[in-house]
């Protein structure tokens, strides 16, 4: 299947949404690889790793990029060798990508009841906003969505979900909220957004420094 879904939460920031219906045979025609993501895809145990890997990849070429074009820091975090911001994900059928001119972190969840049983370890003020009777699990998983987006914009690593990011009161008709980063050397907040795709919850994150 080609390109599913093009976002645009502004002028500067792209949001390109894949859903993986391909084989591994059919996802790798006509991409390049590098040797190092070669090696990368080769050590991946599970296919649907290894396609959801690929699928990133035709994103990046529907954006106008080639896998020579990104590169990963020491703490993993992905860069354009133009300058540009991306963040990426994917979770099982669905992978994702954002770029923009200012720091963006993207993350793709599939709706799961098992979340109720985790809450604990990702939310903490939100606790009083959320409600059991506005698609709960919905909830959860855009507070857990836009703390891991966040999670992904600070540089340094090492940040916990439950103390040091907060996602601020919404409902899910909105569509959009406000994230915050605060820890002893990082104190700023970011534009949230989200929608639900076929049973999953794409959530992401921009800097709010900059507007349109």
């Amino acid at each position: 299947m080609p390109l599913y879904k093009t976002i645009k939460p502004n002028l500067f920031t792209t949001i390109f949404v894949w859903k993986i219906e391909e084989s591994f045979d059919d996802l790798i025609l006509g991409i390049e690889l590098t040797d190092s993501s070669k090696d990368r895809l080769l050590s991946m145990k599970s296919e649907l790793h290894q396609r959801g890997f690929l699928s990133v990849r035709h994103l990046l070429k529907t954006a106008g990029y080639v896998d020579a074009d990104l590169y990963y820091n020491g703490n993993g975090k992905p860069h354009l060798k133009d300058g540009k911001h991306i963040s990426i994900t994917h979770s099982f059928t669905f992978s994702a990508i954002i770029i923009s001119d200012v720091e963006v972190g993207i993350d793709i969840e599939k709706n799961r009841e098992k979340i109720k049983i985790i809450q604990h370890k990702f939310v903490n003020f939100e606790r009083w906003f959320i409600s059991e009777e506005d698609d709960y699990i919905e909830q959860l998983t855009v507070i857990w969505g836009g703390k891991e987006s966040l999670y992904k914009i600070y540089p340094h690593g090492g940040l916990t979900f439950k103390n040091d990011i907060d996602i601020e009161s919404f409902k899910m008709k909105d569509g959009k909220t406000k994230g915050h980063i605060r820890t002893y050397d990082w104190n700023k907040f970011y534009e949230i957004g989200f929608e639900q795709l076929n049973g999953f919850t794409l959530v992401y994150a921009l800097d709010t420094l900059k507007n349109d």
